[in-house]
Formats: C-alpha cells, structure tokens, sequence
C-alpha cells in the first residue's frame, strides 16, 4: 500500500487523484488530521486513517501496512517530517518520499530551506530507500502576488530575483510517477522545476499583457516593506519570514530552470503564462 500524508492539502490531494488514474483505490492510503474532510476519498475505496506529525501513535496506526508512504512536507520545522519518516521506517515501509524544494540549503535566508535540507539529512540516516522530490517554488505565489496586483495597478514587494515558477499539477503528476515507476527516481532528484525563470517584473509583464492593464511593478526596501506589512496587520515575525523568501530569490537559489522535470513528464511543464491565463481569464 501506498500511504499519502496531508490528502486534504492541495500537494497530497493531488497526488492522491494521480494515484487513483494508475492504480486500484485499495492500494492507496491518506494519513489526514481530519478523517472528515476526506470522506470523498473513503467513498472512492481509498484507506483514510488520522494521523498526526505531532502525534507519533496515530501515524503508527495511519502508516500500518504501507510499503510507500509520501511524507507532504508541512511547516519550516524538521522535527515533524523527522516523526513522520521514524514512524515510516518502523511500520516497515520499503521506501520514503518526501517533498522537498529545489531551493534547499542549511544556509538559506528562507526558513522552509534549511528545513528541507535538515530532512533530507533525516532520510540519508534513516536506512530506508528514500526519494527527497526537489520541487520547484510554487507557481500559485506568482498568482497570488498578481491577484493583488490587479487590485491596486502596482505589484509591490522587495527587490526580488528569478524564479522558475512551478505548476501544482505537473509536480503531483511527477510524484505519482516517482511512486508507482520504481527505480525512476531515487535519492536526491535534480530541480523539478518549471521551464523558464522569471522575476517579479516578468510576471507583471505577463499579468498587464494578458488583462490589458498596466501592472508596475514597484519595489521597496526591505525594512519599508515589513513595515507596511506590519501596519496591515501582519505580525513582523511573519513578514520577517516571508523577507527570506525576497532574500533567497535574490541569491539565485529559485532561479535554475532544469529539465528533469520535462523528461519525466514527457512533455514540456506548464508555464507561468498559461498558469496566469486560466487564472486571469475566469
């Protein structure tokens, strides 16, 4: 059985939607905080078992049986990834997934980074045949940054670097690939990254060219913009953390546009243009 962390997220619920297109239902298995939420997926056949990564006893149970579990990676703290590949490795599993981030670095100004390299480390350790999945940075912030954006005419942030943002969909598809394709992916993956990198002012471009409306895209100094984060009510601690993310896209650690992700799609990966295009269209 394969087992799923975090169904209910739109990362695993992905997954899990991939898994079913491949394989019978019972042979999957969700470990959800919620049971309730996935009721549709009980209806489908799919195994639906409460787990917990502050709870090691209720993964012991969610993760009984599994010769795979994907470990859906949660905040930017290592100890409950850590909890989830112990209890992984003790109900027998044969092989651990994880997913990781292209950007993962001990160093990295972003706090999910050396998190995602602290695990990785955790599942070198682990004794069990592991995959760490190098997602690319998520295409749904680019969406996001533009949303607001088309509200004031101005995409405000700090001084940013480019990223190779990545559709949801391609890398659910892939992590269905890496778990029912055995030997395709194995160890530490290169970047799964989406085609083409790009900054802010590239997404702004893209925005202002699709809905005919001149976005700008202003940036501010660092300090200012917590500042005006802050005073719309963000705690600082908050707006520090998502500084990081500024900071590292700066560094280049976002910026690699590789093509594993392509190859084992067998297609090229969905842009952030036609991301924005169905968003911004309906």
């Amino acid at each position: 059985m394969i087992v799923i962390t975090g169904a209910t997220g739109r990362l695993g619920r992905g997954v899990v939607e991939r898994l079913l297109a491949r394989l019978p239902a019972d042979r999957i298995g969700v470990s959800v905080r919620d049971p309730l939420k996935a009721q549709d997926l009980v209806d489908l056949g799919v195994r639906v078992r409460q787990g917990d990564f502050d709870d090691p006893a209720s993964l012991a149970h969610a993760f009984e049986g599994a010769s795979q579990v994907l470990v859906v990676s949660g905040p930017a703290d290592a100890r409950p990834h850590r909890t989830a590949i112990e209890a992984a490795r003790a109900a027998g599993a044969e092989r651990i997934l994880y997913t990781s981030h292209m950007g993962a670095n001990p160093a990295s100004p972003f706090a999910p980074m050396p998190s995602h390299a602290e695990t990785e480390q955790d599942l070198r350790a682990s004794g069990v045949a592991f995959t760490a999945l190098r997602n690319g940075f998520y295409a749904t912030t680019a969406v996001h940054f533009v949303s607001q954006a088309l509200q004031s005419g101005t995409l405000v942030a700090p001084e940013d670097g480019p990223v190779s943002w990545t559709a949801h969909a391609d890398l659910t598809e892939v992590a269905a690939v890496a778990l029912t394709e055995e030997g395709r992916l194995d160890g530490i993956t290169p970047p799964l990254t989406g085609p083409e990198s790009l900054d802010l002012a590239d997404v702004a471009a893209i925005a202002s060219d699709l809905t005919g409306r001149v976005i700008t895209r202003v940036t501010v100094p660092d300090d200012e913009w917590v500042a005006g984060m802050v005073s719309h009510g963000a705690p600082e601690q908050q707006a520090r953390f998502l500084l990081g993310m500024f900071e590292a896209s700066r560094r280049g650690e976002f910026a690699e546009a590789g093509p594993a992700l392509g190859e084992l799609l067998g297609r090229k990966p969905i842009a952030l243009r036609e991301l924005l295009a169905a968003t911004l269209t309906n």
